[in-house]
Protein backbone atom coordinates (compact mmCIF):
# COMPACT_ATOMS: atom_id res chain seq x y z
CA UNK A 1 0.00 0.00 0.00
CA UNK A 2 1.38 3.39 -1.02
CA UNK A 3 2.27 5.77 1.79
CA UNK A 4 0.23 8.98 2.10
CA UNK A 5 1.39 11.90 -0.03
CA UNK A 6 2.52 13.80 3.09
CA UNK A 7 4.98 10.99 3.91
CA UNK A 8 6.16 10.60 0.32
CA UNK A 9 6.95 14.30 0.14
CA UNK A 10 8.58 14.63 3.56
CA UNK A 11 11.63 16.95 3.17
CA UNK A 12 15.08 15.39 3.29
CA UNK A 13 17.00 18.59 4.08
CA UNK A 14 16.44 21.66 6.23
CA UNK A 15 16.24 23.91 3.17
CA UNK A 16 13.23 21.94 1.93
CA UNK A 17 11.21 22.44 5.14
CA UNK A 18 8.26 24.79 4.68
CA UNK A 19 7.98 27.73 7.06
CA UNK A 20 9.70 27.93 10.47
CA UNK A 21 12.06 30.60 9.16
CA UNK A 22 12.41 31.96 12.71
CA UNK A 23 14.16 28.68 13.58
CA UNK A 24 15.66 27.34 10.37
CA UNK A 25 16.89 30.33 8.34
CA UNK A 26 20.65 30.76 8.10
CA UNK A 27 21.96 32.36 11.27
CA UNK A 28 19.06 31.23 13.48
CA UNK A 29 19.94 29.27 16.60
CA UNK A 30 18.34 25.93 15.71
CA UNK A 31 19.87 26.05 12.22
CA UNK A 32 23.30 26.67 13.74
CA UNK A 33 22.84 23.72 16.08
CA UNK A 34 21.85 21.42 13.22
CA UNK A 35 24.71 22.58 11.00
CA UNK A 36 27.23 22.10 13.81
CA UNK A 37 26.51 18.37 14.01
CA UNK A 38 26.69 18.54 17.82
CA UNK A 39 23.11 17.83 18.81
CA UNK A 40 21.98 18.63 22.38
CA UNK A 41 18.72 17.46 23.91
CA UNK A 42 15.90 19.28 22.16
CA UNK A 43 12.19 19.76 22.75
CA UNK A 44 10.02 20.92 19.87
CA UNK A 45 6.55 22.18 20.62
CA UNK A 46 3.77 23.52 18.44
CA UNK A 47 0.62 22.41 16.61
CA UNK A 48 0.36 19.30 14.46
CA UNK A 49 1.62 19.25 10.90
CA UNK A 50 4.15 22.07 11.12
CA UNK A 51 7.41 20.12 10.69
CA UNK A 52 8.47 18.95 14.17
CA UNK A 53 8.88 15.30 13.16
CA UNK A 54 10.39 16.22 9.80
CA UNK A 55 13.12 18.35 11.38
CA UNK A 56 13.81 15.66 13.98
CA UNK A 57 14.24 13.06 11.22
CA UNK A 58 16.65 15.32 9.33
CA UNK A 59 18.70 15.89 12.48
CA UNK A 60 18.76 12.15 13.19
CA UNK A 61 19.93 11.33 9.67
CA UNK A 62 22.87 13.76 10.03
CA UNK A 63 23.82 12.70 13.55
CA UNK A 64 25.22 9.24 12.76
CA UNK A 65 23.53 7.92 15.90
CA UNK A 66 21.15 5.00 16.10
CA UNK A 67 17.65 6.42 15.71
CA UNK A 68 14.93 5.11 18.01
CA UNK A 69 11.35 6.30 17.80
CA UNK A 70 8.68 6.19 20.49
CA UNK A 71 5.21 7.68 20.59
CA UNK A 72 4.35 8.42 24.20
CA UNK A 73 0.65 7.78 23.61
CA UNK A 74 1.36 4.06 23.13
CA UNK A 75 4.89 3.43 24.47
CA UNK A 76 5.38 1.60 27.76
CA UNK A 77 8.14 1.46 30.34
CA UNK A 78 9.26 -1.81 28.71
CA UNK A 79 9.80 0.05 25.41
CA UNK A 80 12.05 2.55 27.20
CA UNK A 81 14.06 -0.24 28.84
CA UNK A 82 14.50 -1.98 25.49
CA UNK A 83 16.13 1.15 24.08
CA UNK A 84 18.31 1.52 27.17
CA UNK A 85 19.47 -2.10 26.77
CA UNK A 86 21.03 -1.26 23.39
CA UNK A 87 23.37 1.35 24.90
CA UNK A 88 27.00 0.39 24.24
CA UNK A 89 26.19 -2.26 21.62
CA UNK A 90 27.78 -2.33 18.18
CA UNK A 91 24.49 -1.24 16.70
CA UNK A 92 24.60 1.93 18.82
CA UNK A 93 28.35 2.52 18.88
CA UNK A 94 27.92 6.22 18.07
CA UNK A 95 25.18 6.67 20.61
CA UNK A 96 21.40 6.71 20.53
CA UNK A 97 19.13 9.47 19.37
CA UNK A 98 15.64 8.98 20.75
CA UNK A 99 12.79 10.79 19.06
CA UNK A 100 9.94 10.86 21.55
CA UNK A 101 6.68 12.08 20.04
CA UNK A 102 3.94 13.55 22.27
CA UNK A 103 6.18 13.53 25.36
CA UNK A 104 3.38 15.10 27.42
CA UNK A 105 1.76 11.64 27.63
CA UNK A 106 4.75 10.15 29.49
CA UNK A 107 4.18 10.20 33.22
CA UNK A 108 6.81 11.48 35.64
CA UNK A 109 8.23 8.00 36.34
CA UNK A 110 8.70 7.26 32.65
CA UNK A 111 10.44 10.58 32.11
CA UNK A 112 12.66 9.94 35.16
CA UNK A 113 13.79 6.60 33.74
CA UNK A 114 15.26 8.45 30.76
CA UNK A 115 16.81 11.21 32.84
CA UNK A 116 20.11 9.65 33.91
CA UNK A 117 20.84 8.40 30.38
CA UNK A 118 20.11 11.83 28.95
CA UNK A 119 22.29 13.43 31.60
CA UNK A 120 25.37 11.29 30.90
CA UNK A 121 24.97 11.51 27.12
CA UNK A 122 24.15 7.86 26.42
CA UNK A 123 20.86 9.01 24.90
CA UNK A 124 20.26 12.26 23.02
CA UNK A 125 16.62 13.20 23.29
CA UNK A 126 14.55 15.01 20.71
CA UNK A 127 11.01 15.27 22.04
CA UNK A 128 7.97 16.86 20.48
CA UNK A 129 4.69 17.99 21.97
CA UNK A 130 1.60 19.90 20.94
CA UNK A 131 1.29 21.22 24.51
CA UNK A 132 3.35 23.82 26.34
CA UNK A 133 6.30 21.77 27.67
CA UNK A 134 6.69 24.03 30.71
CA UNK A 135 3.39 22.62 31.96
CA UNK A 136 3.75 18.98 30.92
CA UNK A 137 7.42 18.02 30.86
CA UNK A 138 9.34 17.02 33.99
CA UNK A 139 11.49 19.97 35.16
CA UNK A 140 14.69 17.94 35.31
CA UNK A 141 14.36 17.05 31.60
CA UNK A 142 13.42 20.62 30.71
CA UNK A 143 16.52 21.95 32.44
CA UNK A 144 18.71 19.63 30.34
CA UNK A 145 17.02 20.49 27.05
CA UNK A 146 16.67 23.41 24.69
CA UNK A 147 13.08 24.26 23.81
CA UNK A 148 12.02 25.54 20.38
CA UNK A 149 8.51 26.62 19.45
CA UNK A 150 7.26 25.69 15.98
CA UNK A 151 4.61 28.02 14.55
CA UNK A 152 1.59 27.32 12.39
CA UNK A 153 2.48 27.81 8.75
CA UNK A 154 1.04 30.67 6.76
CA UNK A 155 -1.30 30.05 3.85
CA UNK A 156 1.50 31.25 1.54
CA UNK A 157 3.89 28.63 2.95
CA UNK A 158 1.35 25.89 2.37
CA UNK A 159 0.48 27.22 -1.11
CA UNK A 160 4.11 26.66 -2.14
CA UNK A 161 3.95 23.10 -0.81
CA UNK A 162 0.71 22.46 -2.71
CA UNK A 163 2.22 23.63 -6.00
CA UNK A 164 5.33 21.46 -5.64
CA UNK A 165 3.21 18.50 -4.48
CA UNK A 166 1.09 18.81 -7.61
CA UNK A 167 4.22 18.41 -9.72
CA UNK A 168 5.24 15.39 -7.65
CA UNK A 169 1.85 13.75 -8.18
CA UNK A 170 2.19 14.23 -11.93
CA UNK A 171 5.69 12.69 -11.91
CA UNK A 172 4.59 9.70 -9.83
CA UNK A 173 1.45 8.86 -11.76
CA UNK A 174 2.18 10.06 -15.28
CA UNK A 175 -1.13 11.93 -15.11
CA UNK A 176 -1.28 15.63 -15.96
CA UNK A 177 -2.51 17.49 -12.88
CA UNK A 178 -4.25 20.82 -13.45
CA UNK A 179 -5.10 22.97 -10.44
CA UNK A 180 -5.95 26.66 -10.54
CA UNK A 181 -4.30 29.17 -8.24
CA UNK A 182 -7.64 29.74 -6.52
CA UNK A 183 -8.14 26.02 -5.86
CA UNK A 184 -4.62 25.76 -4.44
CA UNK A 185 -5.28 28.81 -2.26
CA UNK A 186 -8.56 27.35 -0.98
CA UNK A 187 -6.76 24.20 0.13
CA UNK A 188 -3.97 26.29 1.66
CA UNK A 189 -6.42 28.36 3.68
CA UNK A 190 -8.53 25.41 4.77
CA UNK A 191 -5.45 23.56 6.07
CA UNK A 192 -5.21 26.11 8.92
CA UNK A 193 -1.44 25.95 9.12
CA UNK A 194 -1.15 22.15 8.92
CA UNK A 195 0.95 20.89 5.97
CA UNK A 196 -0.08 17.28 6.50
CA UNK A 197 -3.74 18.21 6.35
CA UNK A 198 -3.18 20.24 3.19
CA UNK A 199 -1.44 17.37 1.41
CA UNK A 200 -4.08 14.89 2.49
CA UNK A 201 -6.76 17.17 1.05
CA UNK A 202 -4.80 17.64 -2.18
CA UNK A 203 -4.41 13.88 -2.59
CA UNK A 204 -8.14 13.34 -2.06
CA UNK A 205 -8.92 16.06 -4.61
CA UNK A 206 -6.55 14.37 -7.07
CA UNK A 207 -8.07 10.92 -6.58
CA UNK A 208 -11.58 12.20 -7.20
CA UNK A 209 -10.55 14.29 -10.21
CA UNK A 210 -8.39 11.93 -12.24
CA UNK A 211 -9.88 10.58 -15.44
CA UNK A 212 -7.59 8.86 -17.89
CA UNK A 213 -4.36 10.80 -18.37
CA UNK A 214 -5.60 14.05 -16.84
CA UNK A 215 -6.81 15.29 -13.43
CA UNK A 216 -8.48 18.68 -13.37
CA UNK A 217 -9.02 19.85 -9.80
CA UNK A 218 -11.99 22.22 -10.03
CA UNK A 219 -12.83 24.87 -7.43
CA UNK A 220 -16.31 23.43 -6.96
CA UNK A 221 -14.86 19.98 -6.25
CA UNK A 222 -12.40 21.47 -3.76
CA UNK A 223 -15.24 23.21 -1.93
CA UNK A 224 -17.29 20.01 -1.77
CA UNK A 225 -14.36 18.05 -0.37
CA UNK A 226 -13.31 20.69 2.12
CA UNK A 227 -16.79 21.52 3.32
CA UNK A 228 -18.48 24.91 3.49
CA UNK A 229 -16.85 26.26 6.63
CA UNK A 230 -13.28 25.25 5.99
CA UNK A 231 -12.84 27.24 2.79
CA UNK A 232 -13.84 30.53 4.42
CA UNK A 233 -11.37 30.57 7.28
CA UNK A 234 -7.59 30.75 7.44
CA UNK A 235 -6.08 30.56 10.92
CA UNK A 236 -2.89 32.21 9.72
CA UNK A 237 -4.38 34.79 7.35
CA UNK A 238 -5.63 38.32 7.91
CA UNK A 239 -9.22 37.11 8.30
CA UNK A 240 -8.27 35.00 11.30
CA UNK A 241 -6.68 37.93 13.12
CA UNK A 242 -9.54 40.22 12.12
CA UNK A 243 -12.09 37.82 13.63
CA UNK A 244 -10.03 37.38 16.79
CA UNK A 245 -9.63 41.15 17.09
CA UNK A 246 -13.33 41.80 16.54
CA UNK A 247 -14.22 39.07 19.05
CA UNK A 248 -12.21 40.61 21.88
CA UNK A 249 -13.07 44.21 21.00
CA UNK A 250 -16.79 43.36 20.98
CA UNK A 251 -16.53 41.89 24.49
CA UNK A 252 -14.47 44.88 25.63
CA UNK A 253 -17.00 47.21 24.01
CA UNK A 254 -19.88 45.55 25.91
CA UNK A 255 -21.72 44.37 22.77
CA UNK A 256 -22.98 40.83 23.55
CA UNK A 257 -24.59 40.39 20.11
CA UNK A 258 -21.39 41.10 18.19
CA UNK A 259 -19.29 39.10 20.67
CA UNK A 260 -21.43 35.97 20.33
CA UNK A 261 -21.47 36.36 16.52
CA UNK A 262 -17.68 36.36 16.33
CA UNK A 263 -17.59 33.45 18.76
CA UNK A 264 -19.83 31.60 16.29
CA UNK A 265 -17.41 32.41 13.45
CA UNK A 266 -14.53 30.93 15.44
CA UNK A 267 -16.42 27.80 16.44
CA UNK A 268 -17.78 27.22 12.93
CA UNK A 269 -14.14 27.01 11.83
CA UNK A 270 -13.32 24.61 14.67
CA UNK A 271 -10.98 27.12 16.30
CA UNK A 272 -11.85 26.30 19.89
CA UNK A 273 -8.39 27.18 21.32
CA UNK A 274 -8.48 30.77 20.03
CA UNK A 275 -12.04 31.27 21.30
CA UNK A 276 -11.04 30.08 24.78
CA UNK A 277 -7.73 31.91 24.98
CA UNK A 278 -9.12 35.32 24.04
CA UNK A 279 -12.09 34.87 26.35
CA UNK A 280 -9.74 34.27 29.29
CA UNK A 281 -7.61 37.25 28.32
CA UNK A 282 -10.64 39.53 28.03
CA UNK A 283 -12.05 38.48 31.42
CA UNK A 284 -8.76 39.46 33.05
CA UNK A 285 -7.74 42.44 30.95
CA UNK A 286 -11.06 44.18 30.35
CA UNK A 287 -13.37 43.18 33.23
CA UNK A 288 -10.68 42.60 35.81
CA UNK A 289 -11.21 44.18 39.21
CA UNK A 290 -14.60 45.63 38.32
CA UNK A 291 -15.94 42.10 38.79
CA UNK A 292 -13.04 39.89 39.96
CA UNK A 293 -15.31 36.88 40.54
CA UNK A 294 -15.66 36.59 36.76
CA UNK A 295 -12.18 35.11 36.40
CA UNK A 296 -12.90 31.68 38.00
CA UNK A 297 -16.33 31.66 36.34
CA UNK A 298 -14.85 32.10 32.87
CA UNK A 299 -12.07 29.60 33.63
CA UNK A 300 -14.70 27.03 34.61
CA UNK A 301 -16.60 27.68 31.37
CA UNK A 302 -13.41 27.26 29.33
CA UNK A 303 -12.50 24.04 31.18
CA UNK A 304 -15.99 22.68 30.48
CA UNK A 305 -15.74 23.63 26.80
CA UNK A 306 -12.35 21.94 26.42
CA UNK A 307 -13.64 18.83 28.22
CA UNK A 308 -16.81 18.33 26.18
CA UNK A 309 -15.39 19.60 22.88
CA UNK A 310 -17.37 20.83 19.92
CA UNK A 311 -20.23 21.18 19.20
CA UNK A 312 -21.37 21.23 22.87
CA UNK A 313 -18.53 23.61 23.81
CA UNK A 314 -20.51 26.44 22.23
CA UNK A 315 -22.92 26.50 25.20
CA UNK A 316 -20.54 27.23 28.13
CA UNK A 317 -18.56 29.58 25.91
CA UNK A 318 -21.67 31.53 24.91
CA UNK A 319 -22.56 31.89 28.60
CA UNK A 320 -19.10 33.21 29.40
CA UNK A 321 -18.82 35.51 26.39
CA UNK A 322 -22.16 37.18 27.11
CA UNK A 323 -21.21 37.51 30.79
CA UNK A 324 -17.92 39.20 29.90
CA UNK A 325 -19.60 41.50 27.38
CA UNK A 326 -22.28 42.64 29.83
CA UNK A 327 -20.04 42.98 32.90
CA UNK A 328 -18.66 46.30 34.17
CA UNK A 329 -15.17 47.01 32.86
CA UNK A 330 -11.84 47.97 34.39
CA UNK A 331 -8.30 47.84 33.02
CA UNK A 332 -6.67 49.15 36.21
CA UNK A 333 -4.72 45.94 36.88
CA UNK A 334 -3.69 45.72 33.21
CA UNK A 335 -2.31 49.26 33.38
CA UNK A 336 -0.60 48.61 36.72
CA UNK A 337 1.33 45.54 35.58
CA UNK A 338 2.21 47.28 32.31
CA UNK A 339 3.78 50.19 34.19
CA UNK A 340 5.59 47.89 36.61
CA UNK A 341 6.96 45.72 33.77
CA UNK A 342 8.18 48.90 32.07
CA UNK A 343 10.16 49.90 35.13
CA UNK A 344 11.60 46.40 35.54
CA UNK A 345 12.72 46.36 31.89
CA UNK A 346 14.42 49.73 32.41
CA UNK A 347 16.29 48.34 35.41
CA UNK A 348 14.66 50.74 37.86
CA UNK A 349 14.35 49.92 41.54
CA UNK A 350 17.31 48.54 43.40
CA UNK A 351 17.76 46.37 46.47
CA UNK A 352 14.77 44.92 48.30
CA UNK A 353 14.16 46.93 51.49
CA UNK A 354 15.88 45.28 54.48
CA UNK A 355 12.63 44.75 56.39
CA UNK A 356 11.27 42.62 53.51
CA UNK A 357 14.31 40.45 52.91
CA UNK A 358 14.23 36.74 53.66
CA UNK A 359 17.14 36.79 56.10
CA UNK A 360 17.31 37.37 59.81
CA UNK A 361 20.91 38.36 60.48
CA UNK A 362 23.18 41.22 59.49
CA UNK A 363 26.85 41.41 58.61
CA UNK A 364 29.25 43.36 60.78
CA UNK A 365 29.21 46.18 58.24
CA UNK A 366 25.44 46.76 58.48
CA UNK A 367 24.70 50.30 59.64
CA UNK A 368 21.31 49.29 61.06
CA UNK A 369 21.03 45.91 62.73
CA UNK A 370 17.85 43.84 62.70
CA UNK A 371 15.19 43.26 60.12
CA UNK A 372 12.66 45.66 61.71
CA UNK A 373 9.76 44.22 59.74
CA UNK A 374 6.34 45.34 60.99
CA UNK A 375 3.78 42.54 60.86
CA UNK A 376 0.53 44.19 59.64
CA UNK A 377 -1.76 41.79 61.52
CA UNK A 378 -0.34 43.09 64.80
CA UNK A 379 -1.86 46.51 64.12
CA UNK A 380 -5.40 47.86 64.18
CA UNK A 381 -7.08 47.42 60.82
CA UNK A 382 -4.36 44.92 59.83
CA UNK A 383 -2.31 47.76 58.35
CA UNK A 384 0.83 49.65 59.28
CA UNK A 385 2.70 52.21 57.22
CA UNK A 386 6.11 50.96 56.07
CA UNK A 387 8.19 51.01 52.86
CA UNK A 388 7.72 48.11 50.46
CA UNK A 389 9.18 49.36 47.17
CA UNK A 390 12.96 49.67 46.69
CA UNK A 391 14.50 53.08 47.46
CA UNK A 392 14.93 53.97 43.80
CA UNK A 393 11.19 53.86 43.13
CA UNK A 394 9.77 54.14 46.64
CA UNK A 395 7.18 56.74 45.65
CA UNK A 396 6.17 55.08 42.38
CA UNK A 397 2.41 54.63 41.81
CA UNK A 398 1.39 51.74 39.57
CA UNK A 399 -2.19 51.03 40.55
CA UNK A 400 -4.98 53.58 40.33
CA UNK A 401 -8.40 52.52 41.55
CA UNK A 402 -10.92 52.16 38.73
CA UNK A 403 -14.12 54.18 38.71
CA UNK A 404 -16.36 51.12 39.11
CA UNK A 405 -18.36 50.27 42.21
CA UNK A 406 -16.13 47.40 43.39
CA UNK A 407 -12.83 49.25 43.23
CA UNK A 408 -14.31 52.46 44.65
CA UNK A 409 -15.54 50.53 47.70
CA UNK A 410 -12.02 49.19 48.22
CA UNK A 411 -10.62 52.70 47.76
CA UNK A 412 -13.01 54.11 50.33
CA UNK A 413 -12.00 51.41 52.82
CA UNK A 414 -8.24 51.82 52.33
CA UNK A 415 -8.38 55.61 52.28
CA UNK A 416 -9.90 55.47 55.76
CA UNK A 417 -7.56 52.78 57.10
CA UNK A 418 -4.40 54.34 55.71
CA UNK A 419 -5.35 57.86 56.73
CA UNK A 420 -5.95 56.66 60.29
CA UNK A 421 -2.59 54.81 60.38
CA UNK A 422 -0.34 57.31 58.58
Amino acid sequence: MKAPLADRLRPKSIDEVAGQKHLLSNGKILRKIIDSGEIPNLIFYGPSGVGKTTVANIIAAKSGKKLCYLNATTASTADIKEIISSIGTIDAASGILLYLDEIQYFNKKQQQILLSYIENGDITLIASTTENPYFYVYNAILSRSTVFEFKQLSADDIYSVIKSATEKLAEETGIEVIISDESAKKISRAAAGDVRRALNMLELCFLTAKTGEKAVIEETSVEQILGGNAVRYDREGDEHYDIISAYQKSMRGSDPDAAVYYLARLLAAGDLPSACRRLLVCANEDVGLAYPQIIPIVKAAVDTAMTVGLPEARIPLANAVILVATSPKSNSAYNAIGSAMGDVEKGLGGAIPRQLQNKHFDGEDAEVKGQNYKYPHDYTGHYVNQQYLPDGIKNRKYYEFGDNKTEQKFKEYWDKIKTDRS
